[in-house]
């Protein structure tokens, strides 16, 4: 089976709803995948925005989200580390964890949910950055999986 990645708040492909967004409660969607490839021990996951004027925005980066989860719920707290071990990063928000689509008036644009399975249980430290995170994950990563929702104001 392919590792996959879903949400009960959005298709693939399909809106997000303004509940997950800088224009309602700024909250995480709830996420859940499957069939993480065998050897894995630990995943991430970045959310950036590929279509924001200035370059792709980072929206959220959270690793050594814990082997024994398949997913996440709806509104992660915005906290360096979560219960269960997991951490989260900066974001181009300059804030630590989640920060929902926010674009400017236009055109919809795609946010990208990147769930990567690893081999290891990252030894960084959470406030890493996008750039930070993907230097860390280098050479760890065994499978990867998206979603994509889009959204305009």
């Amino acid at each position: 089976m392919a590792f996959t990645l879903q949400s009960p708040s959005f298709q693939e492909g399909g809106e997000i709803p303004v509940t997950f967004t800088c224009d309602g409660k700024d909250v995480s969607p709830e996420l859940s995948w499957a069939s993480a490839p065998k050897g894995t021990k630990s995943f991430a996951l970045i959310c950036d925005d590929p279509d924001a004027p200035v370059g792709t925005w980072v929206h959220w980066v959270i690793f050594n989200i814990p082997v024994t989860a398949n997913g996440l719920p709806k509104g992660v707290p915005t906290t360096r580390e979560l219960a269960d071990g997991a951490r989260q990063g900066i974001n181009d928000f300059h804030r630590i964890g989640y920060g929902g689509p926010c674009p400017p008036k236009g055109p919809a644009h795609r946010y990208f949910f990147k769930l990567y399975a690893l081999d290891t249980v990252l030894d960084i430290s959470p406030g890493v950055t996008k750039q930070g995170l993907l230097k860390a994950m280098k050479g760890h990563v065994l499978g990867e999986t998206k979603l994509m929702g889009t959204y305009r104001r």
